[in-house]
């Protein structure tokens, strides 16, 4: 909307402090969006933190994409206020696009916004609170204080429940969710998950963690039965062979090495699971089919370098596999899991399972016209993996 747009062009400068949009005119989606300033990197930009029911969203844009975001709210809520430091501004919207602008000088001026980047972050499990397992995981002391060592480990627990956040609505309350960590290993994860799904968010879940080391799978099983967490089971089992469920709602598979990531997100297609949470790892596959094939073709000079090509063909390997994803009908992220000073395995793929498509024709063509790309792609690296084989041969 134009006089929205003119608006924040004027409000949208050094001492702009905040802004607050409320008054959805729809229940569902968006109910309430924030914006502050924020520097980051040198860079002054614009935090928008969107609410819908259960979640928050985070987004940061520079000040002409702010003042066009701001101006797409206009249809949707009726009220917006604005502080700058010297005045206040109430935008009130009426159903038929009539904006009416109310302006109110501040005597005394508002307090400049904080715009470090690095507030103090809040966490889903927070500190100070004591969590038995992160307790007797070694994360935590008696009284909630998260141990130095292990702070990169808490944060990772964390930002792993974010992306399970996210995806709450794709998840069905109204029945039992079964859910299956491949390769949980000590189960940091595995149990994070139970707690926020079933004791924090009430989820009539269970959660079923695979592993191959026997030892691992005893520590673990006693630890959930010390917890009473009677949902919570751990087996040992390959990932590959794996047939105890019929039916999965969500997978997830943290650092199954090689092609057990294959294995892992076939099966999880097969289950027609609505999410899939994947960190790969050891993506050795495609690195040695690179390094045997001759020539090489224009890549020949990126693939005379060990690294390069180890690491080249890690990204080739997580890219194929996000594009596979889609073209089994799911929506593929690729996101950051941890910062890369703390592990170079820091790739998570998010996928979830398309809902509402506009029609069985149009899905199946894109489901066509990405596979199309896919060969294309494999046809010019002359790369055969395994997740592509693995479907094939369902």
């Amino acid at each position: 909307m134009e006089e929205i747009r003119e608006l924040f062009e004027g409000i949208l400068k050094e001492d702009f402090v905040r802004a607050v949009i409320s008054g959805p005119r729809t229940k569902d989606g968006i109910r309430k969006v924030k914006v502050r300033p924020l520097i980051l990197k040198g860079v002054r930009l614009f935090q928008f933190e969107s609410f819908t029911e259960k979640q928050a969203f985070h987004k940061n844009l520079d000040r002409s994409a702010a003042v066009e975001e701001l101006a797409g709210y206009a249809d949707g809520f009726r009220q917006m206020q604005v502080a700058v430091s010297d005045a206040d501004y109430t935008v009130l919207i009426s159903k038929k696009g009539k904006v009416t602008v109310r302006k109110k000088q501040r005597r005394d001026k508002a307090q400049a916004a904080d715009m470090s980047h690095n507030r103090q972050k809040r966490y889903i499990l927070e500190e100070g609170v004591c969590v038995p397992f992160l307790r007797d995981l070694g994360v935590m002391t008696e009284d909630g204080k998260v141990v130095k060592s292990k702070r990169d480990k808490f944060r990772q627990i964390n930002r792993f429940l974010e992306f399970i956040e996210d995806v709450l609505p794709r998840l069905d309350r109204d029945r039992e969710l079964t859910v299956l960590d491949f390769g949980c290993g000590k189960s940091y994860l595995t149990f994070a998950m139970y707690h926020y799904l079933h004791v924090l968010k009430g989820y009539d879940i269970r959660i079923i963690g695979l592993d191959l080391k026997e030892d691992v799978i005893r520590h673990c099983s006693s630890l959930a039965e010390r917890y009473g967490y009677d949902r919570l089971a751990f087996l040992v089992g390959d990932i590959a062979d794996y047939e105890g469920v019929d039916q999965v709602d969500m997978v997830v598979t943290l650092h199954a090495c090689d092609t057990a990531t294959d294995y892992a997100l076939a099966k999880a297609i097969g289950w027609n699971a609505k999410v899939i949470l994947s960190v790969p790892c050891c993506q050795h596959e495609m690195n040695g089919q690179f390094s045997s094939r001759s020539g090489s073709g224009m890549l020949a000079p990126v693939m005379d370098y060990g690294l390069l090509r180890e690491r080249f063909a890690a990204l080739v390997t997580d890219g194929l596999r996000a594009k596979y994803l889609e073209s089994m009908g799911y929506d593929t992220q690729v996101l950051e899991f941890i910062d890369m000073e703390h592990t170079p395995k820091n790739i998570l793929l998010r996928a979830v399972k398309r809902a509402g498509r506009t029609g069985k024709a149009s899905g199946e063509d894109r489901a066509d016209t990405i596979s199309a790309d896919i060969r294309k792609c494999e046809e010019f690296l002359q790369a055969a993996p395994t997740l592509g084989r693995l479907l094939s041969d369902r």
